[in-house]
């Protein structure tokens, strides 16, 4: 997902350590760090939930709040919530029924516009058959809604058959998303209002996760396009039963229209969940590419022409779903670090030292 597609659960398998004190008893493992010494770009890093799954934590055009996904409590799975960028004044926005996901604010913070599953009934949907080996669900029940920051007078903006979600937002309001309805995973754009949608992507192959430029000029996303054969066949044979295989990815550019499409990163594995640098010239992103098992993702920072790679972070478990502010001073992102009890994914947030 980024996480209507979700890594967490399925690339990074987290493993409770547990010792044993003066009496034999089972005890926890120490948290790890929240911070580490080689991440030097994370200053004041600070961790803004404690507890559940959390991830997905976008900023408000203004940089005031968050809106997340989060599965904790009673909820069986991930719903849409607020918060002040330091973690206070946290507010439940939707209704609890249904799967919720990709969260983001209107430029003018009067709306907020998520995907979710409610309209097909209040249970969750369950989670896909291993029957097919490591797949992830795309559930032809997202439609994209838009609502009061406080989740009041919700307003549906897709109709179509099967899967739309992973919708974000330009300063123009523009809205950039996924959907399935044209027999492939493509990206797609429409008005805030739902109107004047156009498909922006056309090649074989699961592409999403889109955000604009800062000014709104360019897309990035990540995806992956299989020749013709047995690979591509298996993407289009789970395609037809809602699901996908995402263990190939990389980082892709184009302008805000589709044209100038450029293959940013060629590094294998999985290389995703991409975010613009303020200034538009660089791409920070999430990837496994230095774990041989492929539980391991750390941020990374690349050029918009593949060159200048640069890791961010360094922890042992999962980074990722990174977002620069609006004005380039913070980064927020989601995180297995510091975790409680070997489960659980928090979101932090750090001021941005270049």
């Amino acid at each position: 997902m980024n996480r209507a597609i979700r890594l967490l659960p399925v690339l990074f398998v987290p493993v409770v350590l547990i010792g044993a004190d003066q009496r034999g008893a089972q005890t926890p493992a120490p948290r790890s760090p929240v911070s580490l010494p080689q991440e030097r770009h994370l200053k004041n890093l600070r961790q803004l939930t404690d507890g559940g799954e959390n991830a997905e934590a976008y900023f408000s055009f203004d940089g005031q709040r968050l809106s997340f996904q989060s599965t904790r409590g009673s909820h069986s799975c991930d719903q849409i919530y607020t918060m002040k960028i330091d973690g206070t004044d946290l507010r439940l926005i939707t209704s609890n029924r249904g799967r919720t996901t990709c969260s983001f604010y209107y430029p003018d913070g009067k709306h907020l516009l998520y995907a979710s599953t409610y309209l097909a009934g209040d249970a969750c949907p369950p989670p896909p058959s291993m029957a097919n080996g490591y797949v992830w669900a795309i559930y032809d029940d997202y439609d994209i809604f838009r609502a009061d920051p406080d989740g009041s007078n919700i307003v549906r903006l897709t109709r179509t058959p099967g899967y739309d979600a992973e919708a974000t937002i330009a300063k123009d309001g523009r809205v950039v998303f996924t959907s399935v309805r044209d027999g492939d995973m493509e990206i797609y754009s429409m008005n805030g209002d739902g109107s004047d949608v156009r498909r922006l992507t056309n090649l074989p192959g699961p592409d999403g996760g889109a955000f604009f430029s800062p000014d709104g000029s360019q897309i990035v996303f990540r995806g992956y396009h299989p020749p013709q054969g047995p690979e591509l066949e298996d993407f289009q044979k789970l395609l037809k039963l809602a699901l996908w295989r995402p263990t190939s990815l990389e980082i892709y550019v184009m302008n805000r229209d589709g044209s100038n499409l450029r293959q940013v990163t060629h590094f294998g594995k999985a290389n995703w969940a991409p975010y613009w640098t303020p200034d538009g010239k660089r791409i920070i992103f999430a990837s496994n590419m230095k774990d041989p098992a492929q539980r391991n993702f750390d941020l990374f920072l690349v050029n918009l022409d593949g060159t200048g790679l640069e890791q961010v972070t360094y922890n042992e478990t999962f980074d990722g779903f990174p977002m620069f502010s609006p004005d380039g001073k913070k980064l927020v992102f989601a995180s297995n670090r510091h975790d409680a009890n070997g489960t659980d994914t928090n979101i932090f947030i750090a001021d941005w030292q270049n």
